[in-house]
Formats: structure tokens, sequence, C-alpha cells
């Protein structure tokens, strides 16, 4: 008797797909630098600096995005805290940075305003441009798996789950304020001049950040959708429509979603590293309840447990944002207010899912 035949594993991209990753990937790696170091100023193809930091920026968001896609649309667990983790890794880059602005004997500038005679210990690793890289995944994912471990161990979940979250980056953002925890108070840190002694404020140290941050984004998405089309992403959707049907089937959620919740912290973690040294400042802000909240608007506005659709919804929102709040920067928060609410009355599955729904409608008729 013939042996069951297994369903054979579908590719990770289509044909389409991969063609349109490959365009990405060219755009972020060719195109965008030749507009921008190449085409002169007077041109009306030149990308100009402005947005090439504007674009990486938003990248970065996109990582953000993605990450929570990860956690909120295949697991079904709504953190408003990650902020906290992409505010982490822009912390630790930035100690990098203040250490390579003041010179290897020196104490950073907020250092010797405040008559400190010697660095805090948690500046130990500073110096090292392959410690802060380390650090850079260890710090925001060792603060996830501590806080995930307990509150995933005591099965707090829904809501419960999502104000914890936020009441934590609180929290942080309350302790990061004070002068005496020597992450620079209130103003956090900001003269960043070189890195790897490779002076920051040229025209190919920002294209050269811009091209890594593309890059990380393009290789999160293509991680992000090797797990979700395995077995592992298969018992993550399973715990997000019945979590307790999958403990009954034998299956411990508590690893899965602790996993999850680590790997999406860490992605917004190198998030927050790429973005510091394009900003050029990092500052307690970063940590406050909004930015988290702003991460699940463009998860939801592009289209929940898509992995494409986040980075969509990244995109749109901050395109609007930057010009919004150049034309009619008072009507900014009310417009974001308006966009929340019309998706999730409108458009539960997100701009994507809409237009997923509308191809359907055309290849049935």
């Amino acid at each position: 008797m013939a042996g069951t035949a297994l369903p054979t594993r579908a590719p990770l991209l289509s044909r389409p797909g991969w063609a349109a990753f490959i365009l990405a990937l060219l755009a972020v790696c060719a195109l965008a630098p030749v507009l921008n170091l190449l085409v002169p100023e007077g041109s009306p193809l030149h990308l100009s600096d402005y947005m090439v930091g504007l674009l990486g920026k938003i990248m970065c968001y996109a990582i953000c995005a993605l990450a929570m896609d990860l956690i909120w649309g295949y697991t079904g667990i709504l953190s408003l805290g990650h902020g906290l983790f992409f505010a982490l890794g822009g912390y630790v880059m930035g100690m990098y940075l203040m250490r390579q602005a003041a010179g290897p004997d020196a104490l950073p500038p907020f250092m010797v305003f405040l008559d400190w005679k010697a660095l805090p210990w948690q500046w130990a690793l500073s110096g090292s441009f392959i410690a802060t890289l380390i650090l850079i995944v260890l710090v925001p994912g060792l603060v996830a798996f501590v806080f995930g471990y307990f509150a995933f161990r005591s099965r707090i979940k829904g809501v419960y789950f999502s104000i914890i979250t936020q009441a934590l980056t609180v929290a942080a953002m309350l302790l990061f304020f004070r002068n005496e925890t020597g992450f620079g108070g209130n103003n956090g840190f900001t003269g960043f001049t070189t890195i790897l002694g490779y002076p920051l404020a040229t025209q190919g140290m920002r294209m050269l950040l811009f091209v890594l941050s593309g890059l990380a984004l393009l290789g999160f998405y293509l991680m992000a959708r090797w797990l979700v089309r395995s077995k592992y992403g298969r018992v993550l959707q399973a715990v997000r429509d019945a979590e307790s049907r999958v403990m009954f089937s034998g299956y411990s959620p508590l690893p899965y979603k602790l996993s999850i919740w680590v790997i999406s912290a860490v992605m917004c973690g190198v998030a927050g590293a790429l973005y510091v040294p394009q900003v050029g400042i990092i500052n307690p802000g970063e940590m406050s309840p909004g930015n988290s909240i702003e991460i699940a608007i463009w998860t939801a506005v592009g289209g929940r447990a898509t992995l494409i659709g986040p980075i969509v919804g990244a995109f749109l929102v901050n395109g609007a944002k930057s010009w919004l709040t150049v034309a009619a920067p008072e009507f900014w928060l009310y417009f974001l207010g308006a966009l929340f609410i019309a998706v999730t009355l409108w458009l539960p599955n997100g701009i994507v899912g809409l237009v997923r729904q509308l191809m359907r409608k055309d290849k049935s008729s």
C-alpha cells in the first residue's frame, strides 16, 4: 500500500515576488546611489540628500512595522511597547557614537557638564564597535526575554498584555529621563561626528547608511516570510486563532510566543541602531507611548498578517506625516486618529488586504 503523499512546500517567493524583490534590491543598492551621487542636483532625476535621509528613516520604521506584524498579525499579540526595543538599539549605537565623538580617553560632553569623573559601568563596552553590534541584538533581546517569559508564563494576553507593554515603555522612558542613569537625561545623545573613524556628515556615508537600512529591511522581510511559511509559523498562527486547541494538541504556546517576541524585539533594536546615525540624535522621547502606538497603526493601515502590508503602511503613513507636519502641522494628529478609525471600521485587512480582495473579485468575474 502506497504511503500518504505529503504536500510539497511552496517556494519562499513566487516568480513575480522574486522579480519584485530583485527590483527593490536594485533600487536600494544601485538606482538610489546613482540618482543621489552621480546625477547633478539641478536635474529632475536627482535624489536629494533630504529624501535619502527621509527614506532611510522610513525604512527603519518599516522594519519595526514588520516586527509588529510577526507578533501581532501572525501570533495575535498586540504590543504597545515596541518603541522601547527600538530605542534600546538606538541608545546602544548612540553610546558608541558618543565615545567616537569624544575620543578614546575622554568623557562624553554631558558627563563633563555633570562633573562625572569616570564612565559608569554600562558604558564599559561602548568603545568597541564589535561589542556594540553584539549589544544591539543582546540588550533588546534580553529585556524582551525576561519580560516575555514572566508575562507569557502567567498567560497574560489580550488588552492586559497591551497595557503592560505600554507601562513597561513608560517606566523605561522615565528612567532614561534621569541624569544619574548615565544616558544623557532629557537631551539624550547628539553631536555625533564619526563612525569607525569615518565622518557621518558626508554624502557617501549618508548613502551607505541608506543602503544598509534597505538591505536590513529586505533581509528581515525574507526571514519573516521564511518563518511564517514554516511549521513554526503555522504553530504561531494556530496560537493566534485558537491557543486552547494548540495546548490540547500537545503544544506548549510559551516557547513559540516567547521566541517570536524576542525575534520581534531584536528586529526593532536593529532598526533603532540604523536610525540613530541617520537622524543624529536619540533621546527618551523615542520611548513615548505614542511612538509604539504609531508602529501598530502602520501595521493596521498596511494590513496585518501580510508582511508586505506593514511596510506599505509605514511608507504611506510616514510619507503623509512628513508632508502634513510641514503643510498643516496642527492637523497631523487628527489625520492619524481619523486614519486609524477609518481602517478599523472599513478596512479591517488594511490596504494590502483590500487590494487582494479586489484582485480576487476581478479573477472570479
